[in-house]
């Protein structure tokens, strides 16, 4: 009994884990993105295409180009501030599902579970190696979380 408590303990935590690294993530690139602040991004954004050797006057550079153009730092400021929110909400997760908090799984098999349509949407388009491995991992967090879940309604007594 006590190495499957040991067992499910360790999915949640490596969950928490995951979620934790996204937080960071997300947060490194909203720092990233203050560092853009004064600066001609769409010039920078030419230069990029140019290094890639693509032509700047095509469509998909030229999307790239003109989005960098639209910048601003007040734009940038707004980026980093949702960077920043979305990685408090990400650490907050991680946090309950470390101390086994009930609210904390159903957070996160929700939040999870939102994006496997759109996962498997993407997928019917296209079949690709970073699509499978996504929903793979995707499904695998919903399914520990879902199942610690269930096994604590179980645990619970009438």
């Amino acid at each position: 009994m006590t190495e499957q408590i040991g067992t499910r303990l360790t999915g949640v935590r490596l969950v928490a884990l995951l979620e934790l690294s996204k937080g960071a993530l997300v947060l490194l690139a909203g720092f990233g993105l203050l560092t853009l602040l004064h600066k001609d991004l769409g010039l920078a954004a030419e230069e990029l295409v140019r290094l890639l050797h693509l032509n700047p006057a095509s469509h998909m550079p030229r999307i790239f180009i003109d989005a960098a153009e639209k910048l601003t730092d007040a734009r940038l400021w707004m980026l980093a501030a949702l960077a920043l929110g979305y990685a408090l909400v990400r650490v907050v997760e991680a946090s309950g599902l470390w101390l086994r908090k009930a609210w904390a799984e159903w957070f996160g098999a929700l939040a999870g579970g939102v994006y496997i349509p759109f996962e498997l949407y993407e997928l019917a388009r296209q079949v690709t190696w970073l699509r499978l491995f996504v929903l793979a991992v995707n499904l695998l967090v919903v399914g520990v979380l879902a199942l610690e879940l269930w096994r604590r309604r179980q645990a619970r007594p009438l």
